[in-house]
């Protein structure tokens, strides 16, 4: 018998001297489209009252190139160097030491966070005016604008500020985020509070403080639009239900079973005719998922008038082990809301759509937050202010620039596929072009998302 050899791979040479190469060809559309809808000059409004006279750099465009180096997958102040040794490309980014001082100047000033989100704002107001405003603002009939609250456990490997141990036994910080959804699988990040690691998954105060930063981006909604604030069991507390109704928001917030609620559950239980099929949320029957009321089983004194307790049943996941609440294999569940929809299913497919919070914060920990740079809490605390606004720009860049699967695609995958391409630059009569492989799989939605970028009018 004859063994053929495995032929030697085909060698070749490595050099160090190419000229007119990018490797972020994608990026620097985000980056125009940054400039595009303001985002810029409302950094640079935002920045300059803390930065002293003389900056060579427009602190706006350093922050701006900070929030496209988290786009782009950069993960602290060093990754700034990637975006500036893109020269032909991306001409006057800042050096990682000048982009520190910059967020140095902002921590330093007490005023700084809420000039941020003024810029946030603004540039969220430009982008939905362009066409990147979700459905449930253009079209109110549609369903409400639903607002998700949820908290994080950020891990620190070093004795940074207000570390602090977690409730999982890790050490590092509990930031409480909100996050709207878009209702096609996206979301935009509205506020974040950075929190020790011991801080409390229910403070009220903490909630309500992050809704309020959250509404404040949401400024000029049409009327008839309805705002829902969706959370698990650690926005449950009373007095932050209470606060919403008194800011005319709507809830449907998950609870935990009480002793109560088990008894009404097993009452429930035995009456097949109370529950209503569940739906999926494309609207399909959830083979046996059902949910029934049990607002009047119960005492919710103490919880704004008109609220709600409902209860879902699903049967035990394959491999699930069950507990001491679950009866028959099936597992229970319940939430309270002070919505008056009459169709049980719809209430609960809109709360269970809550879960697509869980994605958003890993895409922010895709986007910057896994790592806090500083051992100064107030550095965080800005860093935080820009993974929201990168997060807020990587939607915008999806609604206006993209299509299909890639308009809602993780981060991940659109860093792959659009913003990681090569590509060169080549100079013709004084104009740059930027050529990009005519074999690349999605040359053509990324040409696409350019011409759509340039497209938009330039705001100054």
């Amino acid at each position: 018998m004859r063994v053929q050899r495995n032929k030697r791979p085909a060698r070749f040479d490595v050099t160090g001297d190419g000229k007119g190469l990018t490797g972020r060809s994608g990026t620097a559309a985000v980056r125009e489209l940054a400039d595009r809808i303001g985002l810029t000059s409302a950094l640079s409004a935002a920045a300059k009252p803390s930065c002293r006279a003389g900056v060579v750099h427009d602190p706006g465009a350093v922050l701006r190139d900070l929030v496209v180096t988290l786009v782009d997958g950069g993960d602290d102040f060093s990754a700034i160097e990637v975006l500036r040794g893109q020269a032909g490309l991306l001409s006057g980014v800042a050096s990682d030491s000048t982009a520190w001082r910059r967020v140095a100047d902002l921590a330093g000033d007490e005023l700084s966070i809420a000039r941020l989100d003024a810029a946030r704002r603004a540039a969220r107001t430009a982008a939905w005016h362009a066409g990147a405003a979700p459905r449930a603002v253009v079209d109110p009939a549609s369903g409400p604008l639903c607002v998700d609250l949820d908290a994080t456990l950020v891990t620190s490997h070093s004795d940074k500020e207000c570390t602090a141990g977690t409730y999982k036994g890790g050490y590092g910080f509990h930031p409480l985020m909100a996050y709207l959804d878009r209702g096609d699988g996206t979301g935009e990040g509205l506020a974040g509070l950075l929190r020790p690691g011991n801080a409390g998954a229910n403070t009220a105060s903490d909630h309500i403080d992050v809704f309020e930063s959250a509404l404040a981006q949401l400024l000029d909604l049409p009327d008839a639009t309805r705002v829902v604030v969706r959370a698990d069991s650690g926005g449950s507390a009373k007095d932050f239900l209470a606060y919403l109704r008194e800011a005319d928001v709507e809830f449907s917030v998950s609870v935990r079973l009480s002793d109560a609620i088990r008894t009404a559950i097993r009452t429930l239980h035995r009456h097949t005719s109370v529950w209503t099929s569940a739906v999926t949320q494309h609207g399909d029957i959830r083979d046996g998922a059902h949910v029934a009321e049990a607002t009047g089983m119960i005492d919710l004194d103490g919880y704004p008038d008109g609220t709600r307790l409902l209860v879902r049943r699903e049967p035990l996941h394959p491999g699930a082990q069950q507990t001491f609440d679950d009866l028959d294999g099936h597992r229970f569940t319940a939430f309270v809301t002070d919505q008056d929809d009459d169709d049980l299913a719809v209430l609960d497919t809109r709360h269970r759509a809550h879960a697509r919070v869980e994605q958003r914060i890993r895409d922010a920990k895709d986007t910057g937050l896994a790592n806090l740079p500083s051992a100064d809490f107030a550095v965080n605390s800005i860093w935080l202010q820009l993974v929201l606004a990168a997060q807020d720009l990587f939607a915008f860049f999806a609604a206006l620039a993209l299509d299909g699967d890639l308009a809602v695609a993780a981060p991940k995958t659109v860093r792959y596929r659009l913003l990681h391409v090569a590509g060169r630059i080549v100079t013709s009569g004084r104009r740059p072009t930027l050529r990009i492989d005519r074999e690349w799989p999605w040359r053509k939605e990324l040409l696409r998302a350019f011409a759509r970028i340039r497209a938009l009018p330039l705001l100054a």
